[in-house]
C-alpha cells in the first residue's frame, strides 16, 4: 500500500518524517506530527486545499472533533467555523481506496444531525462531492464547487 499516492488535489510541501519506521507529517492545525494513514493523507491534503485554494482561515478549522450520535462517540474529520463560531462546513474524508458513495453520504448526513451544518463535503482524495442543505425546506442540492470562504 502506497501511503503517499498522488491525489486529485494540489500537491503540498508537507514536512514528512520517519519516526521509528512510521511516516508522519506535521499537521498545521493540531500543531503536531501525525502518523500518515491513507485517510489522514486525504484529510491533510483537503485541509491545505481549504486553506490555500479556498481561503478558509486555519484558525477556524477543527480536525477529528468528537461528538455523540445516539449515545455513541463519533469523530468528524473536518469541521469549519465562521468568525462568529457557527459551524459552516462538515467534511468527511475517506481513504482513496474507499468509494465515495451513498453509504458515505449517509454517514456524513448522520453526523450532520448533530452539527446542523448547511454545507457538506465528502472526499476520498480522488473524487469530491459537495452538498448544500436547506433546513427550512428540508431539502438538499449537490453543488459543483466548494464555495470560497468569503462567499459564505
Amino acid at each position: 500500500m502506497d501511503l503517499l499516492l498522488p491525489l486529485n488535489l494540489p500537491p503540498y510541501p508537507f514536512k514528512i518524517s520517519d519516526l521509528k519506521g512510521q511516516l508522519t507529517l506535521f499537521d498545521v492545525i493540531r500543531k503536531k506530527n501525525i502518523v500518515i494513514t491513507p485517510e489522514e493523507w486525504v484529510r491533510q491534503h483537503f485541509v491545505q486545499y481549504l486553506i490555500n485554494q479556498k481561503n478558509y482561515p486555519k484558525t477556524l478549522i477543527k480536525l477529528e472533533g468528537g461528538h455523540k450520535l445516539h449515545g455513541m462517540a463519533k469523530r468528524s474529520d473536518i469541521v469549519v467555523y465562521n468568525s462568529s463560531g457557527r459551524k459552516i462546513l462538515l467534511v468527511e474524508c475517506k481513504a482513496p481506496s474507499v468509494v465515495a458513495d451513498q453509504k458515505t453520504f449517509d454517514q456524513v448526513a448522520r453526523y450532520n444531525m448533530v452539527h446542523k451544518v448547511e454545507l457538506l463535503a465528502v472526499t476520498n482524495g480522488l473524487q469530491h462531492y459537495y452538498c448544500r442543505i436547506d433546513f427550512n425546506k428540508q431539502d438538499y442540492e449537490f453543488i459543483k464547487e466548494l464555495p470560497d470562504y468569503k462567499e459564505l
